[in-house]
């Protein structure tokens, strides 16, 4: 069975496939009441084991045991690594363990919901912020194959949305207008793609996002209203989330339970405090739109993820660039959808992806007394394109890089934004010191010309760059990817 899974901060959206129809799945709650989602939160039980979606709400409720909320911002965290250590109910947990539990816990509510695919494989299309680090990426992937889903690839999740849009939107197209932009804002994390659309053909001309804002800043912009200078506790952000998502266009006035109290906040006000988030989100799009969607071949911007749904998004939207603002009918399930779409062989939808972040290297230049920095991959290479090569002759006998992954460039041509470590490498150009690793602090010495080197750089189908350091004379070769980290990798 083909899915497509948004595995979402807050809550967890599934779709599948059938016979050219993407339905969301069906699940059951606490109160056995049919609903779309599974709420993406862990919690420990009383007899000490984790407990997953409402399972974890259930103990909640009857305990008071803490809830991990919003373990989608834990990961999108570029130093995190799947040794990365988060606290449980007061028990330390690797964040590898607590993801393949959660989407093992998801497989088997799926086995539950569509009794027919107990039988086959899971095939699911799944999806990570436009943004990810890398890292993200990786541990996403590994995540779902550890819950035993047969992973088809990874998209990014505004890109999936691109492609509900269209499946249900094809007449806003034209020769004249044959771009979309998809304002993605979810749970934790902003993004903005621009997408070229030549029937079933979708090309990511260029995205911009940011991976600290979303659905989750706006409850706190609620609490602050409804309790003032006091820290909001969970339990307040999740009444917040609940008053946010029932505003309308007609609300003129919100009610918010606190501490037993009923806190009423004129609607003007909620406008007022979540208006810099709403800009934040616009000033991080207009690189791919400008200031206006005249005289562009923009066909719209279309409004996805759960927290556009709140009315003042779609009115500064429109404040800004005019009635030319879509708003999915599914807002939380639209990247589901999407990527059901691209799991589908005969949907007829085919998508080029970017790399969204850039990626280079800091290189230490006349033996260690300046750095350079040199950009290898922009936001705009495209994954799964050819690789990347430069060959020269080393000047010294060791060289140290320190890749990065990147948001944007300065003026300079430095990397700006948020920056993201991928690896630190020491090569041993010198071949007499490939003998043993070599220490990263063991002094570089200019030795003039060395053996002829290349490196060699590439984006694999699913967004993951790989380095690949190679002696083109003798055949030594170090390789370096986020699943595959230097110094396990073979040297000859």
């Amino acid at each position: 069975m083909r899915l497509g899974i948004d595995f979402g901060t807050t809550r967890t959206r599934v779709a599948r496939v059938d016979r050219g129809n993407y339905p969301v799945v069906s699940f059951t709650d606490l109160n056995s009441d049919a609903v779309d989602h599974i709420p993406s939160l862990i919690a420990r039980g009383a007899d000490g084991a984790l407990r997953y979606g409402f399972a974890a709400l259930a103990a909640h409720q009857q305990s008071g045991t803490p809830l991990l909320r919003s373990l989608k911002r834990h990961f999108a965290d570029p130093a995190v690594t799947a040794d990365t250590v988060i606290e449980v109910g007061g028990r330390p947990e690797r964040l590898a363990d607590l993801l393949a539990g959660f989407l093992g816990h998801v497989r088997q509510a799926l086995l539950a919901a569509l009794p027919d695919a107990a039988d086959e494989p899971l095939e699911a299309m799944i999806a990570t912020p436009a943004h990810a680090p890398g890292v993200q990426r990786f541990l996403t992937l590994s995540a779902f194959t550890e819950a035993g889903f047969t992973v088809l690839g990874i998209v990014h999740e505004p890109s999936a949305a691109g492609f509900e849009y269209t499946h249900r939107q094809p007449r806003t197209l034209n020769s004249r207008r044959d771009q979309v932009v998809v304002y993605d804002l979810g749970g934790g994390t902003f993004d903005a793609s621009l997408i070229q659309v030549a029937g079933g053909r979708h090309e990511v001309l260029d995205s911009r996002g940011d991976n600290r804002l979303g659905g989750d800043d706006f409850d706190a912009a609620l609490a602050g209203l409804a309790a003032p200078g006091v820290r909001a506790s969970p339990d307040l952000l999740d009444e917040c989330r609940t008053v946010k998502e029932a505003i309308q266009p007609q609300t003129r006035r919100i009610v918010v339970e606190v501490d037993d109290d009923l806190i009423t906040i004129p609607i003007t006000d909620v406008a007022t405090a979540v208006a810099p988030l709403v800009d934040r989100s616009i000033d991080t799009m207009t690189g791919l739109v400008g200031d206006s969607l005249n005289d562009t071949s923009v066909a719209g911007i279309y409004l996805v993820g759960g927290a556009s749904g709140l009315p003042q998004v779609a009115r500064q939207l429109r404040d800004r660039f005019g009635q030319r603002i879509h708003r999915s009918p599914h807002p939380s399930a639209s990247t589901a959808i999407g990527l059901a779409i691209a799991a589908d062989p005969d949907s007829g939808f085919s998508l080029t992806e970017r790399l969204s972040r850039g990626f280079g290297v800091f290189r230490e230049a006349e033996g260690g007394q300046r750095v350079s920095f040199d950009p290898i991959l922009g936001r705009e290479a495209r994954v799964g394109g050819p690789a990347q090569t430069r060959r020269y002759r080393p000047q010294h006998d060791i060289g140290r890089f320190r890749f990065v992954e990147y948001a944007d460039l300065d003026p300079a041509g430095m990397p700006t934004g948020d920056i993201a470590p991928f690896a630190d490498v020491v090569i041993p150009f010198d071949r007499a010191l490939r003998h043993a690793p070599v220490s990263a602090e063991a002094p570089a010495h200019r030795t003039g010309p060395g053996p002829l080197m290349e490196e060699s750089y590439t984006v694999d189908e699913n967004g993951l760059v790989e380095v690949t350091i190679t002696d083109r004379e003798d055949g030594w070769s170090l390789r370096h990817s986020i699943s595959y980290p230097a110094g396990e990798a073979p040297a000859h």
